[in-house]
């Protein structure tokens, strides 16, 4: 078994893969309800897509709105996103916005993990990991390419270099063309997840990548993306409906 990560009791990188469910609400009264669903629908992990909030600008407003979700959530992990417009985000930071808004929630201690994207520049990505790692809040080093799948020696040598930065996790998800694509993720996730490193999260995205969602147990892959409403990535299934896949097929896996 590879390397994992726990947080507030939820091991990634061990069983099944584990199930995020993202909040995109515009309002926090949207983004409360939305919390509350993912609850119900039983999410091992919930994600703050912070660029979809209204108030994303206004540093306060994001600390209220953390407060509350951190109650409202419980014991249930809570991811900090801010997904910027080039990797399929609602918005593009100004300069030095992105940098800033991660250090402050840092500070706050109100996120149990940070996303960080791989395209933030060599500076910010190790300001962040630094800053991250001194207050003990596990990184989503990531990457999206949401107009194509590179090919595979390239999506292997990303997530190598995600590892390398100091990721405690490396993401990286790529819009499929065709089935090919689509495999040629899943055996560049299972070739670098059979070598000594942080845990992986990858996906191929639309309705046609839908089985990168599926086998991350056979893969490496420790973290799958499900609704409970709306999504925030083409292709994200039901909730419910990928943990009774994910558990049909966790259920016949050769145990070790």
């Amino acid at each position: 078994m590879g390397q994992t990560v726990t947080v507030r009791g939820i091991c990634l990188g061990e069983g099944m893969p584990k199930i995020c469910i993202p909040l995109t609400g515009k309002t926090k009264q949207e983004i409360l309800l939305e919390a509350q669903k993912a609850r119900k629908a039983g999410a091992d992990v919930t994600e703050w897509r912070v660029d979809w909030f209204e108030g994303s600008r206004d540093a306060s407003r994001v600390e209220d709105v953390l407060r509350e979700l951190r109650g409202e959530l419980g014991e249930i992990p809570l991811l900090f996103t801010f997904r910027t417009a080039r990797e399929g985000g609602e918005r593009e930071p100004e300069s030095g916005e992105y940098r800033r808004l991660c250090e402050g929630v840092l500070a706050l201690r109100l996120a149990d993990m940070l996303d960080v994207e791989l395209s933030a520049g060599e500076e910010t990505v190790k300001a962040l990991l630094d800053a991250a790692h001194r207050k003990q809040v596990p990184v989503i080093l990531s990457c999206h390419h949401f107009d194509r799948t590179p090919g595979r020696e390239e999506m292997a040598d990303t997530l190598r270099r995600m590892r390398k930065a100091g990721a405690d996790l490396a993401k990286l998800a790529v819009m499929p063309e065709t089935a090919r694509d689509v495999l040629e993720l899943l055996a560049a996730t299972e070739e670098v997840g059979e070598e000594e490193g942080c845990p992986l999260i990858t996906m191929s995205m639309s309705g046609l990548g839908m089985a990168s969602r599926l086998c991350g147990e056979l893969t490496g892959s420790v973290l799958t993306f499900g609704t409970a409403g709306k999504s925030s990535a083409p292709g994200q299934p039901d909730a419910g409906e990928l943990r009774n896949v994910l558990e049909l097929l966790h259920r016949d896996m050769p145990k070790c």
